[in-house]
């Protein structure tokens, strides 16, 4: 329920609308809490693929905490680009930005062991693809007809099964920890359940601020439960904050440019993804918050700014840039549609994105808290995906869709070894699993004649298919 302390309802419904400041502030800072674990989670998972050292005194700590920060900051510029807006690009609506998971199964196969030399075409591939990306505003409206639930629901519920793996690695104790007897040990999955549990019961059993930010207090518990069983120490807390610099201003082509073919095609196929996500999350904002549709002009804003921001953001060594969906939930449930609050949370990501010591603080969170973290979050990601799936009408034709393109990309995914004498490009993109899915999945609903609908599939399905949702067939 909006609070109506705040404004009037017609004040609280028009993203222009500016609440006092000491109301204001606190709102932009909900939608951080809202976000900041997602936001930081994808730097410190791409960094642990690359192979950098984690501790406090491995060379390559600077460059984690770099990436850290970069993650901040970006995040926080490329949401004022929607709140403020530059010429066409922004939506001038409350649309937090924050980096992307959806290209997570693109970047881990580029960088896996490979170390900061990595990182350039890594970049190169973002700066590409998020002029791409951007290029995507100017006709977004005429591609959503290739993109059905049944592709995004697909794609999403990829992203999540290529990502779980992870979660379950890092509340073990981590890759590098893989063959060791610590390895799995009680110990270590006692620190993920606590953040698993912690988090459950805030997200279920609470209301407000505190089920808003379940997963961030989550983690928060379980770095203290860290501290109490040894798992961390106040030297390692103490020296990590004492090695990060008080301010650091960004760098442009820190890790160098390279411009890779396999970056850079996942990277522009994703962006169809993305732009296709925000186009939700835009129309999701404006439905929650004001209670219409999303204009064409905001939703062509919204995809010029993603663009715009993960472009900019790859130039200095940052992520992807998407809007973020958690933070519509959020406008929903407030009430508060202003762009102004969402400004002030902005303003926050970018000071603490300037403050390498906020990194400095993040990088002591055990792996194995991380981990507990990172199974509840990418959990919900299939989850959303097979919310998406829902909406499907489940005949014979989207059936064999769905089940040809998952089983390939799960597939490949699975069994990478499958396609080792395809050149290094193919290899790269094909392995990812998302891509190869998200390809046949788009090819097939657009060649696959629609009067297969119709057909029975008694050999498919046990004879369930070419019913619609929630019905039975009948006895004979």
């Amino acid at each position: 329920m909006a609070d109506t302390s705040i404004g009037t309802p017609e004040q609280l419904r028009d993203p222009h609308y500016t609440p006092p400041l000491h109301k204001a502030i606190p709102l932009g800072i909900q939608h951080v809490l809202a976000m900041f674990v997602s936001n930081v989670t994808p730097a410190i998972i791409i960094a642990g693929a690359a192979g950098f050292g984690f501790g406090s005194n491995s060379p390559d700590f600077p460059e984690l905490l770099y990436l850290i920060q970069m993650s901040m900051l970006f995040a926080g510029i490329a949401t004022l680009l929607q709140t403020f807006t530059v010429g066409p690009v922004g939506a001038a609506l409350p649309i937090v930005q924050g980096t992307s998971f959806a290209f997570l199964p693109i970047m881990i196969p580029l960088v896996a062991g490979k170390g900061v030399d990595a990182l350039a075409a890594l970049f190169g591939g973002v700066i590409v693809g998020g002029i791409f990306h951007a290029c995507l505003g100017m006709f977004i409206g005429k591609i959503r007809f290739a993109l059905p639930p049944l592709v995004t629901g697909l794609v999403v519920t990829m992203i999540g099964l290529a990502l779980v793996k992870t979660g379950i690695q890092y509340a073990a104790g981590g890759v590098p920890a893989v063959g060791t007897p610590e390895y799995g040990s009680l110990l270590n999955w006692s620190a993920a359940l606590v953040v698993i549990i912690v988090t459950l019961g805030l997200k279920f059993f609470t209301r407000g601020m505190l089920s808003i930010s379940a997963v961030l207090l989550g983690l928060i518990v379980g770095y203290v439960y860290a501290l109490m069983v040894g798992m961390l120490t106040f030297e390692s807390i103490t020296g990590s904050w004492s090695n990060a610099a008080a301010f650091a201003l960004p760098q442009p082509f820190k890790y160098g440019i390279e411009f890779s073919l396999a970056a850079i095609i996942g990277f522009c196929l994703m962006a169809f993804i993305s732009a296709i996500e925000t186009v939700g999350d835009v129309s999701g904002i404006t439905k929650g918050g004001a209670g219409r549709e999303a204009t064409e002009e905001e939703i062509a804003g919204a995809t010029y700014a993603d663009g715009v921001g993960t472009a900019v953001a790859g130039i200095f060594g940052g992520l992807p840039n998407t809007s973020f969906s958690q933070n519509v939930g959020l406008i929903a449930m407030t009430g508060v549609m202003s762009r102004h609050v969402v400004t002030c949370g902005a303003i926050f990501l970018i000071i603490c994105g300037l403050v390498p010591k906020v990194g400095g603080i993040i990088r002591t969170v055990p792996i194995e808290v991380l981990g507990g973290g990172v199974i509840v979050m990418f959990g919900m990601v299939v989850a959303a995906g097979i919310s998406m799936l829902s909406d499907v009408e489940w005949n014979r034709r989207n059936m064999v869709i769905f089940a040809i393109s998952l089983s390939i990309g799960l597939g490949l995914q699975l069994e990478p070894d499958a396609v080792q004498y395809l050149p290094d490009t193919a290899r790269i993109l094909m392995t990812s699993g998302l891509l190869p899915a998200a390809f046949l999945a788009i090819v097939l609903n657009l060649i696959l004649p629609d009067d297969l609908a119709d057909e029975t599939t008694e050999e498919v399905s046990g004879g369930m298919s070419g019913h619609g949702k929630g019905s039975f067939p009948k006895r004979t």
